[in-house]
């Protein structure tokens, strides 16, 4: 019975660290490849969450639903409704930068989180949206195959799009924008595209993460879940490298789960919220890894400079 118990946590536990390896590889495409300065995540998260869902639960009077559209359907149809809500916000904040842009994309997931919370008709409000199942009804050990399915082909086209001359207008804008701008590249429009590409693969992540638990409920994207997380993941593993964001997912959720343990072990009176005490602990976490390894454990590899010695 333990060693069944064991292998049931472990499922759950890569299930999850491959959702969000999908999300630490769309916010790499916007700020480890073109320097965006996303802290909207959990928007593009729930949107794509609450599109699967909505568009594979069957008839339900209390929410928008009744579709009962198959599994991939839902994927592709969350993806093809982030591109709108992408587009509109990429356009609200395209000459934003930095702290500025921090602010107006953490501000508008919050609205989206509030409208999902609120707009009974759309989403059951602060019930949520239950009954998503999982396709072909496979347990946890089959969606983990799917999952890792989707991580595989993500991290493929990502890496691609990373080599390829698109790619390589990315970086130099994160690098140099001043330079780029004047060798005739449209800043913008390139900006845009990366935001936007970003975007729907964080909605991939949560239409997985809406049939992975069988239920959508606005608390799951809040920002300490749907944002710092994955932030903290990006950062640890290395910004700008793929296989960081694979790296960072796995170490940082398995601390993450560490920490829910600790703090079991630990009276309450001493660390007053558990939760709380969990985010301290993930932000030394962060401090000791920018402080020792700055460029994350899995550092960007950049070309080297003409001219340098080999």
């Amino acid at each position: 019975m333990e060693l069944l118990g064991l292998l049931s946590y472990a499922l759950f536990f890569l299930n999850l660290v491959g959702i969000y390896a999908i999300l630490a590889l769309g916010l790499n495409m916007q700020w480890g490849f073109t320097g965006q300065f996303n802290i909207g995540i959990a928007g593009f998260f729930a949107v794509g969450a609450y599109s699967a869902a909505i568009l594979t639960t069957g008839p339900s009077e209390d929410w928008l639903g009744g579709f009962g559209l198959p599994f991939f359907v839902g994927i592709i149809g969350a993806v093809l409704i982030t591109i709108p809500v992408a587009l509109l916000v990429g356009r609200i904040t395209a000459r934003l930068r930095a702290d500025y842009l921090a602010i107006a994309t953490i501000g508008i997931a919050e609205i989206i989180r509030l409208i999902f919370q609120n707009e009974d008709w759309l989403s059951n409000g602060v019930r949520g949206i239950p009954g998503v199942a999982k396709p072909f009804g496979v347990g946890n050990g089959g969606y983990l195959v799917i999952v890792g399915a989707f991580v595989a082909l993500i991290y493929v086209l990502v890496e691609l799009a990373r080599r390829s001359p698109w790619g390589r207008v990315l970086r130099a804008i994160r690098d140099n924008e001043a330079a780029t701008a004047a060798a005739g590249k449209d800043i913008a429009r390139f900006r845009l595209e990366a935001f936007v590409v970003g975007s729907c693969i964080m909605s991939v992540g949560g239409a997985l993460y809406a049939h992975f638990l069988g239920f959508v409920g606005p608390e799951s994207f809040r920002p300490l879940y749907g944002t710092f997380l994955v932030w903290v993941m990006l950062i640890a593993g290395g910004s700008g490298n793929n296989n960081g964001a694979l790296l960072g997912a796995l170490i940082v959720w398995m601390i993450w789960s560490a920490t829910e343990m600790l703090a079991g072990l630990i009276p309450q009176a001493l660390i007053g919220s558990p939760s709380a005490f969990r985010v301290l602990l993930i932000g030394v976490l962060l401090q000791v890894i920018l402080v020792t390894r700055p460029a994350g454990l899995l550092p960007e590899k950049r070309p080297p400079l003409p001219g340098a010695s080999r």
